[in-house]
Order: structure tokens, then sequence, then C-alpha cells
């Protein structure tokens, strides 16, 4: 029976902390719905989130939007398929590697350093203070930087997306043989609406995913400098984990027929 009640016990923890995250979140959302809005300090995490995330996630998008054509050359070459290049890249930055990417991209910056700045706030015991003060730790802290996440991610993927087409058209002009208009024409030629709704419904979850799952680990973190140190792992790990999990979700939810 020891294999067996090993398995009970891992299925026992799983589903415990899935339903303590999801918890966390509904009363954050709570808290933060039925209460005043920190309007700075939700502009103080939209800021960081959004705008100083705007290098790694560029940087990020306009490689991938490079490899990809030149990837995309070197196996349609094969059955003289070149012309469906520009379709390629357009369609895989908007619908996966646009939000998958950038997504993964703040999870490591951005979930990482909310872990952190939150569980130094409970070691310190600056949380505690709040409660004391009759400050809604969750309305304060969490809340803004869940709307934060989930407002900006979007705004980013859309930044990554053109900035990764624009990779793209950059290799299939000057090093494919590609015309600057015909690349272009034949980007837009089979991209539709719900391509681009897609991506930017993924990069919405996403957002709230990373910022829920720091958020979640940076306020229940215990033990000090080293609990905090295993927070910030946890955080992004966990995110990471989640983000592509949600994105078969949300794929299926769209383009299953």
């Amino acid at each position: 029976m020891n294999p067996l009640a090993a398995i009970g016990r891992a299925t026992l923890a799983f589903l415990a902390a899935t339903g303590s995250v999801v918890l966390f979140g509904l009363q954050a959302i709570a808290a933060g719905l039925t209460g005043r809005l920190y309007v700075r300090q939700l502009g103080r995490q939209m800021l960081e989130i959004g705008y100083f995330s705007l290098p790694v996630v560029g940087l990020t998008a306009i490689f991938t939007g490079m490899v990809l054509a030149l990837q995309s050359y070197t196996g349609f070459s094969r059955f003289e398929a070149q012309n469906a290049i520009p379709t390629i890249v357009v369609l895989s930055m908007t619908r996966e590697l646009g939000p998958v990417l950038a997504g993964l991209m703040v999870a490591g910056r951005v979930g990482a350093a909310i872990a952190a700045e939150l569980g130094t706030m409970r070691v310190t015991e600056q949380i505690d203070a709040l409660s004391t003060l009759a400050t809604d730790p969750l309305r304060y802290l969490v809340f803004p930087r869940l709307l934060a996440a989930t407002l900006m991610l979007p705004l980013l993927v859309v930044v990554a997306d053109i900035i990764g087409v624009m990779g793209g058209w950059l290799v299939s002009v000057y090093k494919l043989g590609f015309g600057p208009i015909e690349f272009i024409n034949r980007s837009f030629e089979h991209l539709k609406t719900e391509d681009v709704v897609s991506g930017l419904v993924k990069a919405a979850v996403f957002g709230f995913i990373v910022a829920l799952m720091g958020c979640y680990q940076g306020y229940r973190s215990r033990g000090g400098a080293q609990g905090v140190g295993a927070a910030t792992t946890r955080a992004v790990v966990s995110a990471s984990i989640l983000i592509l999990v949600a994105n078969y979700v949300v794929t299926e939810l769209f383009f299953a027929r």
C-alpha cells in the first residue's frame, strides 16, 4: 500500500495547494472590488510591470521573429513554399510566440520581483503593520499588482508582435530576397481578427497568473531570507508552468473545431 499512500499524499497536497491559490486570488479580487482603489500603487505597478519590461520583451521578440523567418525559409524551401514565410511569421507571433515568450520573460522578471518584495515585507512584519493600521494588505498590495499585470501584459504583447514581425521583415528583405511591400502584404493576407484577439486574451491570462503566483508565494513566505529566496523560486517556476498549461487551454477554446 505504500506506493498508493504516496500517490494519495501527493494528490491531496496538490489539491490543497490549488485550493489555497484559488481562495487567495478570490479574496484579493473581492477586497479590491469592494473597497477603495489605490491609484498611486496601481500606477507604480503598471510602470514597473509594463514600461520597465519593454527592453527584455522587445529583444526577445525581435530575435524570435528573425530566427523564425530563417528557420521557415530553411524548411519551406524544400517544398518551394517560400512565399508562406510572411504568413508563418505573423501567425506564429500573434497566436503563440508573442504571448508565451512575453509571459515567460515577465514571469522571470516581474514574478520574482513581486515575490521577493512581498516576501521581505512578510518576514520583516510590514504586512502585519498594515493590518494594525486598518489597511487591508490584499487590497493595498495584491490587487493593484493583479490588475496592473492583467492590463499591461496585453500591451506588451502588442509591442512584441510588432517587433517580432519587424524582425522577420528585416531578415526576409535583407537576407532572403523578399520585397519590402510584398512581405507586408503577404503578412496581412491571411491574418484574422481572432488570431490577434486570442493572443491578447492569452496575454491577459498570463499576466494574471504571473502576478497571482508572485503575490501568493511572497505573501505566504516564512523563514527569513532563505524563505524569501525559496518563495521567489517557487513563484517563477509555478508561473512558468501555469503559463504553458493556460496556453493550451486558451488555444483549445479559440481554435478547437
